[in-house]
């Protein structure tokens, strides 16, 4: 063990929404801290809130073993917890009355004692971490989301795991779609980024992949539609990002939650395009919503792997003296970058990605109208 005299005692919490891998990490924080460096751990319950709250217990080695396999995390959770914008009370009208509470959190990491602090999460739990950094206390942060939209980092966990699920459903639908002669469309998460839809869609060859990035015509995918029902298999299998859109028309908002960092809850797509490609097909169409499944369950062996190294690399920052640094992955080489680099921010797939070209050579619509062209090996090489 090598004693590390600077950071004695760590507070971790995981931010945002729930995905595998989040206990794979805390796993991994703790046991390389404690063992490698002596640092004491503190687990901070429901994410924000725990700070708040002054909701802190000790994290030890027993608390942390045998739980690599385990999906949501032993901390819990919360995606509507912004320190800088906090619900105290509701006006009589019903709307929410905010106030910052950054000082209240302060109080708790002083009055535990903590060194530093290690949030897990998305950009929106970055960018509510962004107040304690900047007043001092050194932040590291470790990305976590299914939606793998995090700037600065090529992969974050938990969304190898979603595609897992994802993909799996997906050829379950085959099944069905081919015994009835059926389109099946399938909604996945992904707020405005479409890597689950994309990578999910060409791991179990859908015939039509909708993602944000490249916004649809209908018609399109209508006519893509009616030439496999005619001359193809005679069924078809539709993957729709939650935030894809039509040209003409917005994302489909399901909801508003003005309490939350982020307050868009997106959804309804899925039905909108099936409908649609019923009515202009005519042929029966099914949706399919895999909502908050995509988040559950255990996290697959890469996404074990993957958050182990992060929650290590984490753990190797702190003790390396890295202040405000989030871990990252950049060209399968694990590093870390400035802190601020991922808040407001979120990583779109590029409309030249190789992936996308792959998919279109092989004949798979976007709903786009963009005939495929070979890349280029600049753009190639830059993927």
């Amino acid at each position: 063990m090598s004693p590390c005299s600077h950071i004695r005692k760590i507070g971790i919490l995981t931010g945002g929404g729930d995905c595998p891998g989040l206990n794979a990490v805390l796993r991994a924080v703790a046991k390389t801290a404690y063992l490698q460096h002596g640092i004491e751990i503190c687990g901070i319950e429901d994410g924000f809130q725990g700070l708040i709250e002054n909701r802190v217990r000790p994290l030890s080695m027993k608390d942390v073993s045998g739980i690599l396999t385990r999906g949501g995390t032993i901390l819990g959770s919360n995606n509507r917890c912004n320190p800088t914008k906090y619900a105290i009370s509701r006006n009589p009208d019903g709307s929410p009355v905010f106030a910052n509470v950054v000082d209240r959190c302060l109080q708790t990491i002083e009055r535990n004692k903590m060194d530093a602090l290690v949030v897990i999460g998305g950009d929106g739990t970055m960018a509510c971490a962004a107040p304690f950094a900047a007043a001092g206390v050194n932040v590291i942060g470790i990305p976590k989301t299914i939606d793998n939209d995090l700037v600065g980092t090529e992969i974050t966990f938990g969304f190898l795991t979603a595609v897992d699920t994802a993909t799996e459903a997906l050829d379950r639908l085959h099944s069905t779609a081919d015994s009835h002669h059926r389109v099946m469309v399938c909604e996945v998460m992904g707020r405005n980024a479409g890597w689950i839809a994309l990578t999910a869609g060409v791991a179990s060859g859908s015939d039509v992949i909708l993602i944000p990035e490249l916004p649809f015509d209908i018609r399109r995918i209508a006519d893509d539609i009616d030439r496999r029902m005619r001359s193809g298999p005679g069924f078809a299998i539709v993957v729709v990002a939650e935030g894809a859109r039509p040209r003409t028309g917005q994302q489909i908002v399901a909801r508003v939650d003005p309490t939350s960092p982020d307050p868009i809850r997106l959804g309804g797509i899925g039905n909108h395009v099936a409908q649609e490609i019923e009515d202009l097909c005519n042929v029966e169409t099914r949706t399919t919503v895999l909502g908050h499944t995509q988040r559950g369950g255990s996290p697959s062996p890469a996404d074990r792997i993957l958050a182990t190294n992060f929650g290590f690399h984490a753990a190797a920052a702190l003790a390396a003296g890295r202040r405000n640094r989030m871990i990252v992955r950049v060209n399968n080489i694990y590093s870390d970058v400035d802190l601020f680099t991922a808040v407001g921010k979120q990583r779109l797939i590029p409309i030249e990605h190789p992936l996308i070209a792959a998919a279109r050579a092989l004949g798979t619509s976007f709903g786009d109208g963009t005939a495929y062209s070979a890349p280029t090996a600049m753009a190639a090489a830059s993927m």
